[in-house]
């Protein structure tokens, strides 16, 4: 076991939470730190997918059956034509045989059941982390506060404009990706929709799944220039960009009544070399984020997160610890980058094409597509 007493971690959403809970499950004595003043502040953006891979790490830290609870259980993937008629189906179960559920769900809810998962680590919020020094016995981490702390280790799990990666590994923003995303939670369940379907148009896509019993999560994802789409409005021209898509789409936007309801951002990627730099190591979104389309972002973090843990109590050093998350990590995050990457060339194809293809071989390419996550991390 790597000799560490005291572990910062930077960043309270998926991936700060998901180690809060894993450091603590293997003996370490974590805290956090966390910018947002409140827990309610973290969890925007509508739902998320916990993918099977990602409830196994949950079920791991005692945390899947709540969520599995508190979320839907999707058993296929759907991918249809703009009007909604089918062209490929996926039995989500036979996928990925005995992993665990395909559990959809909104975020706060999930972020609800990760804090109380962490509840026995030391929390603060409305504080974030200003600077970060190295010397030989740890790192000296400055405070918003004015305060400061000494640390064996620090692990950044600040999200995609991280501050701990700002700092210690590269100053480079996240790239852009060339898509917007709109996204949220309507309080109806569209009439035919039992699980995920994914409506295909021309260079976009329109997704949406139950989260719970009376409520849908939706996303549209358009490939176009990066843009600011103001608030004021921003419901009435969701519904125009979408507005020749099927009666799916359009019940769900119907029932929207705010702009307010609708959270919108331009896609970013970011992958920086190395992910860790003596005692100070990225996880999550800080250190790959990807693409929405494998929908895996979630599911990366809490296997880093575990993983991390697992190689830290295994290791007899910090650094051997580290080397061995890494190298265990990034074959598999890599492979998620490169498949969203080619589902992104995928969505250019003219639709008649693409959706030929998908009529051809579509549950072929998603048991592909998902095969090499079905392992444990």
């Amino acid at each position: 076991m790597a000799d560490v007493e005291r572990i910062l971690i930077v960043g309270g959403g998926i991936a700060g939470l998901t180690v809060a809970s894993a450091l603590h499950q293997q003996g370490f004595r974590p805290e956090l730190v966390e910018r947002s003043p409140t827990w309610q502040a973290i969890a925007i953006g509508a739902g998320i997918g916990v993918q099977p891979n990602g409830m196994r790490i949950m079920h791991a830290l005692g945390m899947g059956a709540a969520i599995e609870q508190r979320g839907w259980i999707n058993r296929q993937w759907c991918f249809c034509d703009q009007q909604g008629g089918v062209l490929s189906e996926t039995d989500l179960e036979a996928l990925w045989g005995g992993v665990g559920r395909w559990v959809a769900i909104a975020r706060v809810d999930l972020h609800e059941v990760l804090v109380a998962g962490a509840a026995a680590v030391p929390q603060r919020l409305g504080l974030s982390v200003t600077s970060l020094t190295q010397h030989a016995s740890g790192v000296s981490a400055g405070f918003s506060d004015g305060s400061s702390g000494e640390y064996d280790l620090v692990v950044g799990a600040d999200g995609i404009g991280s501050t701990a990666r700002r700092l210690t590994i590269s100053p480079a923003r996240p790239a852009d990706l060339g898509a917007m995303n709109w996204r949220g939670i309507a309080p109806i369940r569209p009439r035919g929709l039992t699980t995920l379907r994914f409506l295909l148009g021309d260079a976009c896509f329109f997704g949406l799944t139950p989260v719970s019993e009376g409520r849908t999560y939706g996303f549209g994802y358009v490939m176009q220039p990066r843009f600011h789409d103001p608030v004021e409005g921003r419901l009435a021209r969701l519904r125009d960009r979408f507005a020749e898509f099927g009666p799916l789409v359009r019940e769900y936007l119907g029932a929207f009544e705010r702009d307010e309801e609708i959270h919108c951002a331009a896609m970013e990627w970011v992958d920086v070399e190395p992910w860790y730099r003596g005692r100070i190591v990225l996880i999550g979104d800080a250190a790959h984020a990807s693409s929405p389309l494998m929908g895996q972002g979630g599911c990366m973090a809490m296997e880093d997160a575990y993983v991390l843990a697992e190689a830290l109590r295994s290791a007899p050093t910090i650094e051997s610890g580290l080397s061995m998350y890494v190298s265990r990590r990034k074959p598999r995050v890599k492979w998620v980058q490169q498949q969203s990457i080619a589902t992104a060339e995928a969505l250019r194809m003219p639709p008649a094409a693409r959706n030929a293809a998908l009529r051809e071989r579509g549950d072929q390419m998603m048991r592909s597509r998902f095969g090499p996550l079905i392992p444990a991390p």
